[in-house]
Parts: structure tokens; C-alpha cells; sequence
């Protein structure tokens, strides 16, 4: 194990991130996660009680984060359509970033079951949060735009993954700016 320098419960979490999102979950052993921390096994279960748990920290750190980048995104535009088209300029922006692998509450749902309810609500609120967030931008408009303008954000994350694409979040640009 390579020593490396730094808070270890940060150094986990940074680890975790990046494994959990780009391998998946399941496939990550939290030896792996130890290892290329740089960190004693009894140093994980100090910081998290568990997989799980670290787990959940990840999500929770990146629904901060993903949700700072949003609203820095969203901020720059005044008009509640320029603001919606923003958003969806932070979709592409995102899958260049992280090369169209998706939304990792969505990735790490697929690998859910029933009895990963603590899981499952932490992906739940994200998604609360995030069409709530673009409900608020679209406040003089009826409750069925900001579903069709969420709906059409959502299938836009999840087809410019599969196609490894952009004209899906273009495509859907435009038809949530058609319905404004």
C-alpha cells in the first residue's frame, strides 16, 4: 500500500467517488477501495460503519456538488426559458466532463434491490430535488410543463448515455424550450 497524504475519511470518500461511479458499486471490493486510498482497513470502518455507508456519503456528496454546478449553471441565465436551457447546456457540459457515463443516482439504482431502502432514498430525494429545482425556475408555469420540462431533462441523461451522445439532452433542449 502506497502511503499518500491527507485526511483519510476525504481520501476515502475521493476514492470511493471515483470507483463507484466508474466501475459500479458492486464491482468495487472495498479492498480496492483501501488499497488506492492509501489508507488501514481500520481507518475505513473509523470514517464509515460500513460499504453502505460509504456508499451513501458518495451520493450525498455528489448531489452537492452535482447540484452546485446546476445552479452555477443556471445562475448566469435571468429569464426562467434561458435558465431551462442552461440546464440542459449543464447536461452536455457534464458528459464531456465525464464522458457520457451518466447519472450516478441512476447508475447505482440499477444495481439496487428492495432492501437497499436507505440507498434507494437518498436517489429518491435527489431526484425530488432536482425536478423541484426546475419547478422553481418554471414558478408561472403549469404543473404539467414542469413535468414534461423534468421528464424530457431525466430521458436526456439517461439516452445521451447509451448513445454516448449529445443530440439526445439537444434534441430535448429543444423540445423543453418548445414548450416554454
Amino acid at each position: 500500500m502506497k502511503k499518500k497524504t491527507g485526511d483519510p475519511k476525504q481520501r476515502l470518500l475521493d476514492t470511493a467517488t471515483t470507483l463507484f461511479y466508474n466501475q459500479g458499486y458492486h464491482a468495487t471490493g472495498i479492498n480496492q477501495v483501501i488499497e488506492e486510498a492509501g489508507v488501514a482497513r481500520a481507518s475505513l470502518y473509523l470514517h464509515y460503519e460500513s460499504k453502505e455507508s460509504l456508499l451513501l456519503a458518495f451520493l450525498n456528496q455528489r448531489h452537492i456538488d452535482w447540484m452546485a454546478g446546476l445552479k452555477s449553471f443556471t445562475d448566469e441565465a435571468s429569464k426562467p426559458k434561458d435558465k431551462i436551457a442552461a440546464a440542459f447546456d449543464f447536461l452536455s457540459d457534464n458528459n464531456e466532463r465525464e464522458h457520457f457515463r451518466g447519472c450516478a443516482f441512476l447508475n447505482i439504482l440499477s444495481e439496487t434491490t428492495e432492501k437497499d431502502t436507505a440507498v434507494l432514498t437518498v436517489i429518491q430525494d435527489h431526484k425530488k430535488d432536482l425536478r423541484a429545482f426546475l419547478g422553481e425556475i418554471l414558478t408561472n408555469e403549469k404543473q404539467l410543463i414542469k413535468d414534461h420540462v423534468y421528464l424530457l431533462f431525466e430521458s436526456a441523461i439517461v439516452e445521451s448515455q447509451l448513445y454516448r451522445n449529445q443530440w439526445p439532452v439537444q434534441e430535448a433542449r429543444k423540445m423543453a424550450l418548445g414548450l416554454l
